[in-house]
């Protein structure tokens, strides 16, 4: 098999990963294993769950960590050297994020279009209160002894949201300050 047939098939096995999985980067990684450990046969079932692990461990979302590192390992397994590699890595993060890429810019344009439109408008406004409540929904689910184990982790949260509405501080500043206020407290 060649390098530019192993592109090929890198580009469009993260191409329908990405553009066919619902619900976020960990309902990738079922997808990515079967293609990249039965299908392909590219990585061993071993190499795929340290991929898996260090995609974890790494900042961003873990489906696409997950494709950068299975694009470098699927071409430094064929021999490649570090310029392929690194290409391959290029390769299938490209791919996997290509999908939404393009679903979005569509969007864009159809709500540009339409947003005069009487009924397109109505749809944006009943949409509304369902984000509002999957957004709820997923703060309800945090709020768990995990996440808040004692009053110190209230107290962070209280003021943070306090600092947002009626301060109306920044998201990011608030995530820097209260990522500085927790390494001083605990």
């Amino acid at each position: 098999m060649t390098f530019l047939s192993i592109f090929f098939e890198l580009f469009m096995t993260f191409f329908v990963i990405g553009l066919f999985t619902i619900g976020g980067g960990y309902a990738m990684l079922s997808l990515i294993q079967t293609q990249v450990v039965s299908v392909h046969g590219w990585l061993d079932e071993g190499t795929f769950t340290d991929i898996v692990a260090i995609s974890q461990m790494t900042p961003g979302p873990i489906g696409i960590n997950c494709a950068t590192y299975v694009g470098y390992d699927v071409f430094s397994h064929a021999g490649a050297g570090e310029f392929l590699c690194i290409m391959g890595s290029f390769t299938a993060t490209l791919a996997v994020v290509l999908p939404s890429f393009i679903i979005v810019l569509f969007l864009c344009k159809a709500y540009t279009k339409f947003s005069d439109n009487k009924i397109f408008s109505g749809v944006m406004t009943g949409l509304k209160p369902a984000v509002a409540g999957l957004i709820g929904a997923a703060a309800v689910i945090l709020i768990t002894p995990e996440n808040f184990p004692d009053w110190k982790s209230w107290m962070l949260f209280a003021a943070a949201f306090i600092a947002s509405i009626w301060f109306r501080l920044n998201p990011i500043a608030a995530i820097i300050m209260g990522g500085v206020a927790g390494i001083l407290i605990y």
